[in-house]
């Protein structure tokens, strides 16, 4: 019996995952046409149908068979739960919203659902979460002050969250529906189909010869791979297995070399052109073209990386790293490697190219996908099963990486639905805005604590969906622009996954490169401590989020530049000579001084590099007649 109930889980999965992933592939080619009610239903059913068939209890009862029979059990409440609701919408719409009563059973029977998957699926913190906001509307009455509200019966709030688009069906279940499956199964694609290994090729080829190559490697290898991939413990286990032990050869410490790869992996989820799901979201919520978010996000992102590759170069000055040679498995260069790797350039470019021009996301990547297809039989000069294999096994796993995403949408719209019918959204806002006293800059710190703190152990995604809907708006009402906003939380809900003592990018990095997993933590927020400044800037310098005249930006991209160079000089230590504390401090001002957009700070973050270019050059000075009679003796 158990083995039989194991087989069904396994080759269920693989039918299950192949199917939804079809169906959206149909859908958004227009061959399948559904409702938008139809189609988020379905979705979310064959999510929690997919997450129950190889997620146990708990760990420890993976193999128990009273667990096999229970996930069965949920299986079949959640097919029956999902036709129900199939069946049930129209004459709900068609009523005017007019209910049965076991419109409300199935209701609670799908919150159950959804808050369990999340339990499984994205951990207990974000459950919790979503079982205080689901059960607030019972206990609200009772409350002082401002947290107070009037009561709710279950059955109010049963129907609310199921028959309503402001509830589970809501938003975030919606994008997770049409932008997320298209672009995970567009990524599953390019990885099926070898970008995965062409992009290696073209970072190490880019930093072959280069003082710490495979540091640099892991850099610009994250930076590609993030930008069709947007998570960052999954950019971490990829690139991780290769970039971490290249990495500790070249000289860097365990800890030093995870922590690299943790935080260039966090911050494939602010890079264009993908950004990780919630930046789709976050386009649906400010009602803005998704050109737009990515635009803002651009300079951001590319100071973030150039951060990075700062941080990498100082450490390995620092570490005295000399420059180490790649293994390389051919001797061809860049430029044949950027030929042979056109099939994955053209429908890349294309993909970008699409969007800028006003074409939906989803749209983009669907014909992205068929020209990726198109070019790879142009180039390999033949269809073969081996074709038909990868593409089914791009659907598949392309399915299966939206599973804890579709989740934590769908339990982000519990926290929504109840945030929408109490009001406490605009409470929370208020609080916020009173605590702050009416400072903006108060206001961002406290926004960001927030951030951090709700964002502790959640998705990306799950914990921009929660931001979104409760902090933001208080930015918003300050007169803080509504996609600056977004941004600033957005920013801080990724980093997240670095800041201590909650870090999962971290701990995938410290899995992998044998490291104390506090040590990586810790040392990957210190790399990173440009992101945490960076919201600060762009609200500050909207030049830094295309807003202003060519020169402004221009000029904001240089100042930018020389900040975070300034910033990573002072996080590691290290400028032409290893730096003492006060040296560390005034190029870590420096640098924050020369992100900010004026000419007085400016000279200022200058006048900090002259001081510490000064007193450096007097140590070197006072150095080479040591080194000399070291050489003699």
């Amino acid at each position: 019996m158990p083995n039989l109930v194991d087989k069904f889980f396994k080759h269920g999965f693989v039918a299950v995952a192949f199917v939804i992933g079809l169906f959206h592939l149909l859908n958004v080619s227009g061959i399948v046409v559904l409702s938008t009610r139809e189609i988020r239903v379905f979705h979310l059913v064959m999510m929690l149908v997919l997450l129950f068939m190889v997620t146990p209890v708990g760990r420890r009862f993976k193999d128990a068979t009273w667990d096999k029979l229970l996930r069965l059990v949920l299986i079949a409440i959640t097919i029956g739960s999902g036709v129900y609701l199939l069946s049930r919408w129209k004459d709900i719409a068609m009523s005017g919203g007019a209910t049965v009563p076991m419109d409300a059973t199935v209701g609670v029977i799908v919150i159950l659902l959804v808050l369990e998957a999340a339990r499984r699926g994205a951990g207990l913190a974000l459950a919790l979460l979503c079982a205080f906001f689901f059960t607030y509307p019972f206990f609200s009455e009772y409350l002082p002050g401002p947290l107070a509200s009037r009561g709710y019966s279950l059955t109010r709030i049963a129907e609310y969250m199921t028959t309503t688009s402001n509830g589970i069906f809501g938003v975030p279940i919606g994008v997770s529906s049409t932008y997320i499956i298209l672009f995970s199964m567009y990524g599953a694609f390019l990885s099926a189909f070898g970008a995965g290994d062409f992009f290696f090729r073209v970072a190490n080829r880019l930093t072959r010869g280069m003082r710490a190559a495979g540091a640099k490697t892991a850099v610009i290898f994250s930076t590609l791979l993030g930008m069709i991939s947007g998570s960052a413990a999954g950019n971490v286990a990829v690139t991780g297995t290769l970039t971490i032990p290249m990495m500790k050869k070249e000289g860097y410490k365990a800890h030093q070399a995870g922590a690299i790869e943790a935080v260039v992996s966090t911050g494939g989820q602010i890079m264009p052109p993908v950004m990780g799901a919630a930046a789709f979201i976050m386009a649906e919520i400010v009602g803005v073209p998704y050109s737009t978010v990515m635009g803002a996000a651009l300079i951001p992102a590319l100071l973030f990386f150039s951060s990075m590759f700062f941080v990498v170069h100082l450490q390995a000055h620092k570490n005295e790293i000399v420059p180490f040679e790649q293994p390389v498995d051919d001797d061809e260069s860049i430029w044949m490697i950027l030929l042979k790797g056109g099939q994955y350039l053209i429908p890349f470019v294309t993909l970008i190219v699409m969007m800028v021009n006003g074409y939906s996301p989803f749209m983009a990547s669907f014909f992205s996908i068929l020209l990726l297809l198109a070019c790879h039989v142009i180039w390999t000069r033949r269809i073969s099963l081996d074709t038909f294999r990868k593409i089914g096994t791009a659907i598949v796993e392309g399915a299966e990486s939206v599973v804890p995403i579709a989740i934590a949408c769908a339990a982000a719209g519990i926290i929504a639905g109840t945030l929408g019918i109490t009001g406490l959204g605009s409470k929370i806002s208020s609080l916020i805005i009173d605590a702050s006293m009416g400072y903006t800059l108060l206001a961002l710190i406290l926004t960001m604590f927030t951030a951090l703190i709700l964002g502790m152990g959640l998705p990306t995604t799950a914990a921009y969906l929660i931001l979104a809907t409760v902090v933001a708006p208080a930015l918003a009402k300050m007169g803080v622009p509504i996609l600056t906003a977004h941004m600033f939380v957005f920013f801080f809900g990724c980093v997240s996954t670095i800041t201590p003592p909650v870090a999962l990018a971290s701990y995938v990095a410290a899995g992998i490169a044998k490291a104390d997993l506090n040590k990586v933590g810790w040392t990957a927020f210190g790399y990173g401590i440009t992101c945490f400044v960076l919201p600060y800037m762009f609200f500050y310098g909207p030049a830094l989020m295309l807003q202003g005249t060519p020169l402004e930006i221009g000029m904001a991209v240089v100042s930018g530049l020389a900040g975070v160079f300034c910033v990573a000089a002072g996080v590691v230590g290290y400028f032409r000579v290893s730096l003492a504390f006060w040296q560390r401090a005034v190029m870590f001002c420096s640098g924050i001084a020369l992100m900010d957009q004026g000419i007085e700070s400016n000279l200022l973050g200058l006048a900090g590099i002259a001081t510490v270019w000064i007193s450096s050059s007097a140590a070197i000075k006072r150095a080479v007649p040591k080194l000399n009679a070291v050489e003699e003796k």
